[in-house]
């Protein structure tokens, strides 16, 4: 017999069918996917005349201002940050002067310390931006801090930190995640089919300074052109030791997901409260393996960065490569402006993405989409009571049974919420999806990690 490998056909051996077995996911759902934008080659949109560069564009430590009101600045000049080991330094991506330092309400209602820059329209590019010179691992991990750049699939983790394993822990494969499993969301694929070469030169790099073995580009089976594309430049640089392989993978979410995707391409599991450095692996996102390529080739820090725009009120869907801190309104604006009354603006996709109360908030280094969406879209039914289906406990990649956490939230039970796991929910919004009973179920996991988080801890005996 005979199954599908890694670029061809393999004899079916032993191995293999334990190897598929380990590789075996649990839940997800198959959301549609709307990709309306894969064709849509990517359009350079000009640098507004006012950006608001967030103090806090990562998971860690928040940034501080490096500069103040009326202080010049240029392109790829820094601009805030921090001495916190989990931070990344944040730059202009325009030339011009500092208007104010502000606050800013995020997303997730965080509040934040943010730059306020005016454009002059020149583009002058600040003296620092050089390519770096690595000699060796802490050079190269200094230039990846250098950079700026954080995970560009919407977790936004500091790569740097990323790519410096705790505890020296040993790295024999990197997987390169062009998944992009959320609906809408084109913004990576586009990366896949305009800069292939970029994403591998990336990765040899990363390769070399982790002495890992091997690396897997993992893209969803729904996007064969981008897996014919990758799978052409890899078989080109492969070789014994240091292997690059394409694994194409079922189109079903959250493929994309950290350790849903380990587990795919390796079979490995990374057990609750581990990192996949545990388990011998590093997880990047694909389009930011492809700007460490650029980076180390021109010195020009995280500046600007690709984004799918799409919904049922947007007049142009596209692909568009932005400064970042430019308003989502200038963005919507670039893209023909709304088609019809917008009732939910979402920042990156319908099944993880926030909510914006408004299109006056900046695009953040994370952010991969912007999607508004009319009326006909965000119409929903109002929550009915559990009918305890086992829907969501089937849908769940994480094995959490949502309606005992449920009632351990309900009831004000840390410990229970615990037990039962609550924290390790990713908060991929399967359970919210496949519920007929339209609960509230995201909010009620989000709401119990607080909980968590809060109670007070027993000291051990």
């Amino acid at each position: 017999m005979a199954i599908e490998g890694f670029g061809g056909t393999v004899k079916k051996t032993a191995g293999d069918i334990r190897q598929a077995w380990r590789s075996r996911t649990r839940g997800g759902v198959h959301a549609p996917s709307r990709k309306h934008t894969a064709e849509s080659e990517t359009v350079g949109m000009p640098a507004p005349a006012t950006i608001v560069l967030a103090m806090s564009q990562h998971l860690g430590a928040p940034c501080v201002p490096t500069v103040k009101a009326g202080d010049a600045v240029e392109v790829g000049q820094v601009v805030g940050d921090s001495d916190k080991p989990v931070s990344a330094p944040i730059h202009s991506g325009v030339s011009g002067k500092v208007a104010a330092i502000t606050e800013l309400l995020l997303p997730g209602g965080q509040r934040t310390q943010a730059v306020v820059i005016e454009s002059d329209g020149e583009g002058r590019v600040h003296e620092s931006v050089k390519p770096p010179v690595i000699d060796s691992h802490e050079d190269f991990l200094r230039a990846v801090r250098a950079s700026g750049l954080v995970g560009l699939g919407g977790a936004g983790f500091p790569t740097h930190v990323k790519l410096r394993p705790r505890g020296g822990a040993a790295i024999d494969t990197i997987l390169i995640n062009a998944a992009e499993c959320e609906p809408y969301i084109t913004a990576d694929y586009r990366e896949c089919m305009e800069n292939s070469w970029d994403i591998v030169s990336g990765v040899q790099s990363v390769m070399k300074f982790l002495g890992a073995s091997r690396v897997i580009i993992a893209v969803e089976r729904n996007k064969p052109a981008a897996i014919a594309e990758l799978s052409k430049i890899a078989r080109s640089v492969s070789a014994p030791g240091r292997e690059v392989r394409v694994k194409s993978l079922p189109a079903r979410y959250p493929q994309g997901a950290e350790k849903v995707l380990i587990q795919a391409c390796t079979g490995r599991r990374v057990p609750p409260g581990k990192l996949p450095a545990d388990v011998g692996c590093v997880v990047m996102n694909v389009t930011s393996a492809a700007f460490l390529a650029r980076y180390f080739k021109t010195g020009m820090p995280l500046v600007d960065k690709r984004l799918t725009v799409d919904g049922s009120a947007i007049a142009q869907p596209q692909n568009v490569r932005v400064t970042i801190g430019t308003p989502v309104r200038d963005v919507i604006a670039f893209c023909g402006g709304a088609k019809q009354e917008i009732r939910k603006l979402l920042m990156g996709g319908p099944m993880m993405g926030l909510a914006l109360m408004d299109d006056a908030m900046p695009v953040l280094k994370q952010n991969n989409a912007i999607l508004a969406f009319g009326e006909e879209d965000v119409r929903s039914t109002p929550a009915s009571v559990c009918i305890r289906c086992g829907r969501c406990v089937e849908a769940c990649p994480m094995h959490l049974v949502p309606p005992s956490i449920a009632s351990a939230y309900k009831n004000a039970d840390a410990e229970a919420l615990e037990k039962l796991g609550v924290m390790t929910c990713m908060e991929c919004g399967c359970c919210s999806f496949s519920c007929p009973a339209h609960r509230y179920i995201v909010q009620t996991m989000r709401m119990g990690k607080e909980l968590v988080r809060n109670a007070p801890r027993k000291e051990k005996t």
